[in-house]
């Protein structure tokens, strides 16, 4: 098990960036599929995007694809999500999670074994 830790997020206003990052703990980051999940008030939590294991291999969900970026330094053992052209649809608790599944993309929740605490993110109109 890894442990993940967010941070970053914060009020911002619609149209504005934000930068989130993933610290993870233990030896093996590079071999860890990295992704970002995220969970609005009221609605299942759905995925934003991932990494592979190693890089640089991304993929995103429609929704946020073209605004977002994942990106990761296996020295650091991090993983960022710069996040650009802001919608109040964005709004929600940003989850880190990671996963040993060769696969790739790999998108579903059940798919990632280690998760973060989440971090707020907050977007204004």
């Amino acid at each position: 098990q890894v442990q993940l830790v967010e941070s970053g997020g914060r009020l911002v206003q619609a149209g504005g960036s934000l930068r989130l990052s993933c610290a993870a703990s233990g030896r093996i980051f590079i071999s860890l599929t990295m992704g970002w999940f995220r969970q609005a008030p009221g609605k299942e939590r759905e995925f934003v995007a991932a990494i592979k294991w190693g890089g640089p291999a991304t993929y995103y969900a429609d929704s946020v694809n073209g605004r977002f970026t994942i990106s990761r330094a296996n020295a650091e053992n991090t993983v960022d999500l710069q996040m650009n052209s802001l919608k109040p649809e964005d709004t929600a608790v940003y989850y880190c999670a990671a996963t040993l599944d060769r696969k790739f993309p790999v998108v579903g929740i059940t798919d990632f074994s280690s998760w973060g605490q989440g971090t707020q993110v907050t977007v204004s109109a």
